[in-house]
This record gives C-alpha cells, sequence and structure tokens, in this order.
C-alpha cells in the first residue's frame, strides 16, 4: 500500500480566492489601518480597516457610485477621474475622523502603472493621508486625471457609434465636459470636508 500524503485543506476564503493570506499577514506587521480598494463592473469600493481580535472593523467607507452622482458626477464610477476623485474624498473623510495613515491593499488584483489603482492612491496621498508609495508610480499626467484623455475619444467617435456613450447622455453627462465636472467634482470635495 503507498503512503498516502494527507490533503490539505485550504481556508474557505482562500478557495474562493477572496482573501490572500501571505499578503495580508506582511500588511497586517505593520500595525496600521488597511486601504482597501476593490473596483467592480459599476463602481470603486473603498474601505479603511482596522484589525481587530474579534474582526476586521471598517472604519471609513466609500462608494464611488453613490457618493459621486450626490457630489454631480455624471459620467462612469469607475474609470481613471472618478478613481482619483473617490481616492480625495475617501482621505477627507480618513482625516474628519483623525486617521492619518493607511496602507493600501488591492486584494488579488495587481496594479499597473497609470491605472485606476493608483489614480486612486494619488487621490488618496493628494487628499493629505499618508500611505507609503513610490511616488514615481502615482506619477500621472493630468490630463489623464481630468479625463481629458476621455474627451478626446468622444470627439473621435462622435455619430459614428450611437450607443457607446448613451449613459452619459441619459445623465446629462457630455463627455466633451468631464474636465470641467472634474474640476467642479474636486472644489466639492474641498468645501464637504471642511465641514
Amino acid at each position: 500500500m503507498k503512503n498516502l500524503k494527507p490533503r490539505t485543506v485550504l481556508f474557505r476564503r482562500k478557495r474562493e480566492l477572496r482573501t490572500n493570506y501571505k499578503k495580508r499577514l506582511l500588511i497586517l506587521v505593520g500595525q496600521k489601518p488597511r486601504v482597501v480598494v476593490r473596483f467592480t463592473n459599476q463602481n470603486i469600493v473603498a474601505q479603511l480597516v482596522s484589525f481587530e481580535p474579534a474582526g476586521d472593523k471598517v472604519l471609513v467607507g466609500v462608494d464611488s457610485r453613490k457618493e459621486l452622482k450626490v457630489l454631480g458626477w455624471n459620467y462612469s464610477a469607475k474609470n481613471v477621474p472618478a478613481s482619483y476623485l473617490t481616492g480625495l474624498l475617501f482621505a477627507k473623510k480618513a482625516l474628519a475622523k483623525g486617521i492619518k495613515e493607511g496602507v493600501l491593499d488591492t486584494g488579488f488584483k495587481q496594479p499597473f502603472k497609470g491605472g485606476k489603482c493608483f489614480a486612486f492612491l494619488k487621490g488618496v496621498v493628494d487628499g493629505g493621508l499618508a500611505v507609503p508609495h513610490d511616488a514615481e508610480v502615482v506619477a500621472l499626467a493630468p490630463d489623464r486625471l481630468q479625463g481629458k484623455h476621455i474627451e478626446q475619444y468622444v470627439q473621435q467617435v462622435q455619430g459614428k457609434n450611437k450607443g457607446q456613450f448613451t449613459q452619459y447622455l441619459k445623465t446629462n453627462g457630455a463627455g466633451k465636459d468631464i474636465g470641467k465636472s472634474f474640476e467642479s467634482i474636486k472644489q466639492k470635495i474641498g468645501v464637504v470636508a471642511k465641514k
């Protein structure tokens, strides 16, 4: 009879690809709250989570789709400008609760330079929350953060593809005005944070 090796059963959350325990342990060693950011098909969810023996505790939470819409954002809640604005709003809320630092936790998502994850991180850092990062990675072009690349694309495809930006039109958001709207929302976030 062959010697059978006992089968190792992974933790349920690891089997479901919901928690990377090695990465989580490395983050928790720093004893700082985690800036958890997750991107869904519709929005960005950001939470400031602290480790507690009884279970993690959410200190601050931001949902880009709900909160940016209240401020007047009529565009996608998951693009680069929305990521930056969500990070900025998140930082202002954390500072209002007296939290000044955190560590970025992207979960299983591998962020890439110039992407939405680093746009979110730039918003967090610009908002005043101290998060360890490489300044070169979050050095995004201001035109990209403001959505100028989206404005240019809308102008290129205008009239060619009738169904592409219909959601913007339903919410009175013409893609050519995204830069103006970005600056307006950015100013509102600063005013909201002072209240």
